[in-house]
């Protein structure tokens, strides 16, 4: 849809972050001229008054609801209060706000796969998200997230909200958070490698014992379907994002190993837990509702994220919780 996005005003919360910074490049390769990218200095969207203040400010007819809490598995343990709070406060208001704003034609969530209960059969669909409760080092942040799916489609019945809700995969890619205390996963690895081959090192230890496994989706990709998102879908019903392809937490690892030049042994430490058994969704409504399919395979996102960071990220390290631009 050539041009929809040209002469709209569009907010993207968390605009600053590793995932927005990459949906603001996308918006304006696809013609958006106004795009605002508001931050928590001037904005803190856990208040109800910035949220109220961003809408009379920016005066938004599309807004992307991108702004969240994030960490990984030991950032979750450590601030399972914080992270519930924060990304429930920041969505509950962001979409009040947006209805009571009035002149909103569109609004964008981002969820998360956290949501999804502990043993939900792979590949996850959609409507497996009410089928049971989400892995306990993760659950606060998940269920956070997925009230607000509850509350974006309340508000579609009751007022006429048009607000879709995109679900995606664990996302990977340049610009990520590779702090140790608060990274997820691939990020995490990468840094211990590449310090691991600069020290010399015989060995990198992994969390948990090593037999989980998750799909990943490059984070250029996942702009990409959220772009799509906004231009062709405007149904009720959530949707994921990812890329159909799963990966042991073993054989991850020893890729990365292998691309970042690691030939020492990788260690297993039972001591941390694993999170949630398996990770891979069901994309085929995002394909079928706005023609999104992933298309960078997952070797060749590892090697660009990697050089990234070798590049880019040594000297400035992302905050140990990192807040999505907000």
């Amino acid at each position: 849809m050539p041009g929809f996005f040209s002469g709209k005003k569009i907010v993207v919360t968390g605009g600053a972050g590793f995932l927005g910074s990459f949906v603001v490049e996308k918006l304006r390769e696809h013609g958006a001229e106004n795009v605002v990218v508001p931050r928590r200095r001037d904005y803190d969207l856990t208040r109800r008054e910035a949220a109220a203040l961003l809408y009379a400010d920016a005066q938004p007819d599309i807004l992307f609801h991108l702004a969240a809490t994030v960490g990984g598995i030991g950032a979750n343990r450590a601030n399972p209060g914080r992270f519930f709070y924060e990304n429930m406060a920041m969505g509950l208001h962001i979409i009040d706000e947006g209805h009571r704003y009035g002149g909103l034609a569109k609004m964008i969530i981002v969820g998360t796969t956290c949501s999804y209960p502990k043993h939900t059969p792979t590949p996850f669909r959609e409507t497996d998200l009410w089928n049971g409760y989400p892995e306990e080092t993760n659950a606060p942040y998940g269920i956070a997230k997925k009230a607000l799916l509850v509350q974006a489609q309340a508000y579609r019945q009751q007022f006429g909200l048009n607000a879709i809700y995109l679900i995606p995969v664990n996302l990977y890619g340049p610009g990520d958070n590779f702090d140790p205390e608060s990274s997820h996963v691939i990020p995490a690895l990468i840094r211990k490698c590449v310090e691991a081959v600069e020290r010399g090192a015989a060995e990198v230890v992994c969390w948990g014992d090593g037999t989980p496994s998750r799909e990943f989706l490059y984070v250029e990709d996942c702009a990409r379907g959220l772009v799509a998102a906004g231009e062709r879908y405007d149904g009720p019903e959530p949707v994921n994002l990812g890329s159909g392809r799963e990966i042991r937490m073993t054989e991850l690892a020893a890729l990365i190993a292998n691309l970042t030049g690691f030939n020492g042994r990788l260690c297993w430490d039972t001591r941390f837990p694993n999170g949630q058994p398996q990770r891979c969704l069901d994309a085929e409504r995002a394909e079928r509702a706005f023609g999104f399919r992933a298309t960078t395979p997952l070797r060749d996102g590892l090697r660009l994220t990697i050089d990234w960071y070798q590049q880019k990220t040594r000297r400035a390290l992302p905050p140990r919780i990192q807040t999505e631009g907000n």
